[in-house]
């Protein structure tokens, strides 16, 4: 099956994304990513960073960038696997997705996060690619 959606209808699929995360959380994990937001959080929470109180821009082209994310004390020593993105209430999953140095959905200078060191997050981008 193929479908294409304007990229009106996934602006407004990211805005209606993007408003559940105002003031929300960033929590980075250690291993795999669960099959789906829904699945319970795996592996070891390394970090979490806090959203703004509006966590993005409005979107264009499919895609949104963040505003500016509150670093924070990494709280346990392991290597990223994935990330997970929270509503304000911090236990309300929006998205999953993986964490490398290149090539994921969040990527950085390194993977290997060490308990009590301060964790930035400098830009994120939030998309719905046409398929």
């Amino acid at each position: 099956m193929t479908v294409h959606t304007a990229i009106a209808a996934r602006n407004a699929a990211l805005n209606a994304i993007a408003a559940l995360l105002n003031s929300g959380k960033l929590a980075i994990y250690t291993g795999s990513m669960p099959a789906t937001p829904e699945t319970a959080a795996s592996g070891t929470l390394l970090v979490t960073l806090t959203l703004n109180a509006t966590a993005f821009a409005a979107a264009s082209a499919g895609a949104a960038a963040a505003n500016a994310i509150t670093g924070a004390t990494a709280v346990a020593t392991g290597t990223a696997g994935y990330y997970r993105l929270f509503q304000s209430d911090g236990t309300t999953a929006v998205q999953d997705g993986d964490v490398n140095t290149s090539g994921a959905a969040l990527n950085g200078g390194t993977t290997s996060i060490v308990s009590g060191a301060n964790i930035t997050c400098s830009a994120f981008t939030l998309t719905l690619p046409q398929p």
